[in-house]
């Protein structure tokens, strides 16, 4: 491990050899936290090579072997303030007969997770078996679990320890960690929505542009197909802002209502998914999206997914009850939203219960928030931005605040463009 470290900290490139020991060694724990956090150091600060990340990223997917695919496509954001895309597009997929397995994680910090907002749906259940999601997929089309044990072992440590050693934000280590989980869990095709902004790991678009085309090009060296899009974290997309309160507003896009940016997104999305798995066109696959969310296949196709993994689908007839302080946040004055602090809304929700300082934090699936505020809308006084669902008077107080130190006011703005670009196959 000393050499491994010494190589990455003199700019000398790991050889295959060199990963598969230093892969090796984080599974069976050969190697201790400070050495690993040693060269995670070294890596941020150097940089890998492209050709150190291919090897790296499939080193770390096929520790335990190459699986059987569970689906033909799959779908990984990374991460974002109000990104309920997944509960909206994995229906609209499935619902095209195309078979979709998801494996998604939970939230940390001001980002939400997939699993916290299913788990919001009274029984609804995360940890199946790989026998439980294959007979689910053939038969429903669609499955979305909590990752295994087994799944990419080498990059839950490295990850858990980049978390606490300023390490995160290194291209090739995001890149690596994204994909070997992909890479891992065998699907063929792979859309990436890589977040951008405020909101966002990502600060810039040329730095999203980057990531997206490593993330792309570890996909070409081990066979799959991948497109990203690079889309805007510049303010939350659609309103809500939780769990209970995003699966309420998943359900209203597949119902045909709920915000405008919301659904363009999914459409976006879920398109480039069935590009890739059918070999349609890209307008042929937006027209076959459109007319299955407009028609109530989508939804029908979400509610057998939601019933088949234990959820009950009477409690989606109607919205998931909220926590039961609601405040509203009113404008003070007249004005134009030019810019929103994203984070500082995703914080508003942290604060309120609905995510996690500590990946081993409880929460709470019925706080959240409405942020009605967008860039570029104008307000006068006493027009409603947003609405706070709180458990006690004094959280409810605190978010509001987050709420209103996120917003910058001017005479006009443009709205900002939500697909940015567009990468890879």
């Amino acid at each position: 491990m000393l050499d491994i470290i010494e190589k990455t900290r003199d700019h000398v490139p790991l050889t295959q050899d060199d990963i598969v020991r230093l892969i090796t060694g984080i599974v069976d724990n050969s190697w201790p936290d400070y050495q690993l956090s040693a060269w995670l150091m070294a890596a941020t600060l150097n940089g890998l090579t492209d050709e150190e990340t291919f090897q790296l990223t499939g080193a770390m997917a096929f520790s335990n072997g190459q699986p059987d695919p569970l689906g033909v496509v799959d779908k990984h954001s990374t991460g974002g303030v109000g990104d309920k895309t997944t509960l909206v597009l994995a229906p609209i997929v499935a619902s095209l007969g195309i078979p979709m397995a998801k494996m998604s994680g939970r939230g940390l910090g001001h980002t939400g997770g997939t699993l916290d907002k299913l788990e919001s749906i009274p029984g609804f259940r995360t940890a199946l078996s790989p026998e439980e999601i294959q007979r689910q997929v053939t038969e429903v089309g669609v499955a979305v679990v909590a990752q295994t044990e087994e799944l990419a072992p080498a990059d839950r440590r490295l990850y858990a320890l980049r978390d606490v050693t300023g390490t995160v934000n290194q291209v090739s280590l995001i890149a690596s960690s994204v994909m070997s989980k992909k890479l891992a869990a065998g699907t063929p095709n792979l859309v990436l929505d890589v977040k951008v902004g405020s909101g966002a790991f990502m600060a810039d678009v040329e730095q999203a542009r980057v990531l997206a085309r490593l993330m792309v090009n570890i996909g070409r060296y081990y066979n799959r197909r991948v497109t990203a899009l690079i889309t805007s974290m510049d303010q939350p997309l659609g309103w809500a802002v939780g769990n209970a309160i995003e699966v309420n507003e998943a359900r209203d896009c597949l119902l045909g209502k709920g915000p405008d940016d919301l659904r363009e997104e999914v459409i976006h999305l879920s398109a480039e998914m069935v590009r890739l798995a059918s070999d349609q066109s890209l307008d042929d696959a937006l027209m076959a999206v459109k007319r299955v969310l407009d028609d109530g296949r989508a939804w029908e196709t979400f509610q057998r997914w939601i019933a088949r993994q234990g959820g009950l689908v009477e409690a989606l007839s109607q919205p998931l009850t909220l926590a039961p302080i609601k405040r509203e946040w009113r404008a003070h004055s007249a004005g134009t939203i030019v810019s929103i602090d994203t984070r500082k809304i995703g914080r508003a929700s942290l604060e309120l219960g609905a995510g996690r300082h500590r990946l081993d934090d409880s929460i709470d699936p019925q706080v959240g928030l409405l942020c009605y505020a967008k860039i570029g809308t104008a307000f006068t006084p006493g027009d409603l931005m947003g609405i706070v669902y709180a458990r006690t008077e004094d959280r409810a107080v605190s978010a509001l605040r987050l709420l209103e130190a996120s917003i910058q006011w001017g005479e006009s703005a443009t709205p900002p463009s939500l697909i940015l670009d567009r990468l890879g196959h």
